[in-house]
């Protein structure tokens, strides 16, 4: 069969892209804060918003509450399908309907639940991550219409933003819906609004809490201080510890990647700085290229810290402190073995002698793109010709511990990582936005996978 012209694509797409903008301007309005309960009522709107625009691109798409590891109920969950050939192969799109909490709409420059559009961005929560994803997945089957050559499932997850408690025994009571070829999870981004990426790995994570002691109970800083060092000092030692004085991780047992499948193009410095919003005298922590210092090389952050508050204090040593690290594993390393190593490690170096506990916490495995298989070249090429310019692959420091678990369901499927996300959109903070130039682009280039993938 012949693929369609690109010329044909956008050309669908850009007399499209006004109901699209409208799709994604309506579902901002939703507020479908899922840490403000997954079973809500604006949840579930929210689902049945999803599977109506659905709908209207020819998806039999319906709703359906999953159930919690515990029996109780869970997020409300987008399903669907479109069959175009029992023999062609099939497609399964993912994003995802929640967003995340807005706990200061006061340092938005625009109501935040109000799709508004500025300098050819939208601002809004949820217009990237993922009513963003949504948009990619409405646009790409509505541009292809009737000549849809692959089987498609559809996806569309209500909790992602809350961990996704019920995502692995939705998927297990209803594996034949998610059965697939090809894996699109819409939930990342691309290099920037101009230029489009593969999203090639991700980090997966550990935590755990741990518990420095170095007396029964408070003492007097007066009458011991000097011979007896306090427990928050005492577990500064023991986080130092962990780096040399590049602020490079020194604990054994933990991998350290590169990129996956090559370093086309580094993080540029002064972006990254700005981006982060570290303080001008900062030096980044850590050797060799920054893209693999953030994407697939290990961290550790302290999250947590039980400690007297400044406005309280008072002349006592501390007899104990909590810590909560959360470590960031390269894509490769299983979460428990590096757990295992980080905890060994911190328990070999106690400073002082003092009492070290730990408390091992959830685990979450990484991921990496199989830069050689057929489904990753027809994407690259996709968006080549959507984009105009060469992808430049890029990884993400974050974690989405599903993806791995999809890949372990479904070893024979070929998992894409795309998004409508780039380096201006803020997702999770202030002024979340999308770039709409971008997402018209993202539109025609995932039309162009699908329509390559049947052929």
């Amino acid at each position: 069969m012949t693929a369609l012209h690109i010329d044909e694509v956008r050309s669908r797409a850009d007399a499209d892209f006004p109901r699209v903008v409208d799709v994604l301007s309506r579902k901002i309005a939703l507020k479908s804060v899922s840490a403000q309960g997954i079973t809500g009522e604006h949840m579930r709107r929210s689902a049945e918003f999803v599977a109506r625009e659905l709908h209207k691109v020819g998806v039999d798409a319906h709703v359906v509450q999953s159930s919690n590891p515990d029996g109780t109920a869970g997020a409300y969950e987008v399903v669907g399908s479109k069959n175009a050939d029992p023999n062609a192969p099939t497609v399964l799109l993912y994003a995802h309907h929640d967003v995340q909490p807005v706990p200061e709409p006061s340092v938005w420059d625009t109501d935040p639940f109000t799709a508004t559009e500025v300098d050819g961005r939208l601002y809004g929560r949820g217009s990237c991550d993922d009513g963003g994803g949504i948009a990619i997945h409405c646009g790409a089957l509505a541009v292809l219409g009737s000549d849809l050559r692959v089987n498609i499932k559809v996806f569309i997850e209500g909790e992602e933003e809350m961990g996704s408690p019920s995502f692995i025994p939705f998927i297990e009571a209803h594996r034949d819906e998610f059965d697939s070829d090809v894996i699109v999870v819409a939930d990342s981004g691309n290099w920037s609004a101009d230029i489009p990426s593969l999203t090639t790995s991700l980090r997966g994570n550990t935590s755990m809490d741990v518990t420095v002691r170095v007396l029964r109970h408070p003492v007097h800083s007066g009458q011991y201080g000097g011979a007896v060092l306090d427990a928050n000092t005492l577990a500064s030692m023991l986080v130092s510890s962990m780096y040399d004085g590049q602020g490079s991780l020194i604990v054994p047992g933990l991998v350290s990647g590169e990129p996956v499948g090559g370093l086309q193009r580094d993080l540029d410095e002064a972006t990254v700085r700005e981006d982060s919003s570290v303080v001008d005298s900062y030096v980044f922590a850590g050797i060799g290229s920054l893209a693999s210092r953030l994407w697939t090389k290990p961290s550790v952050t302290v999250i947590g810290w039980d400690a007297q508050p400044v406005d309280t204090s008072f002349n006592v040593i501390a007899d104990a402190t909590r810590i909560r690290l959360s470590l960031r594993t390269a894509p490769g390393q299983r979460p428990e073995e590096a757990q295992r190593a980080l905890g060994d490690f911190l328990l070999a170096h106690a400073p002082h002698g003092a009492e070290v506990t730990l408390t091992p916490l959830e685990n979450g495995m990484g991921w990496a793109m199989n830069p050689d298989a057929e489904a990753t070249k027809d994407a690259l090429e996709a968006m080549k010709q959507a984009f105009g310019v060469e992808p430049i692959n890029k990884g993400e420091g974050g974690s989405i511990p599903f993806i791995p678990e999809l890949q372990r369901l479904f070893p024979k499927a070929q998992v894409l990582v795309t998004g409508p996300e780039d380096p201006k959109s803020n997702a999770h903070s202030p002024n979340e936005s999308i770039s709409l130039s971008g997402l018209r682009n993202n539109i025609v280039a995932e039309a162009l996978l699908l329509d390559k993938l049947g052929c």
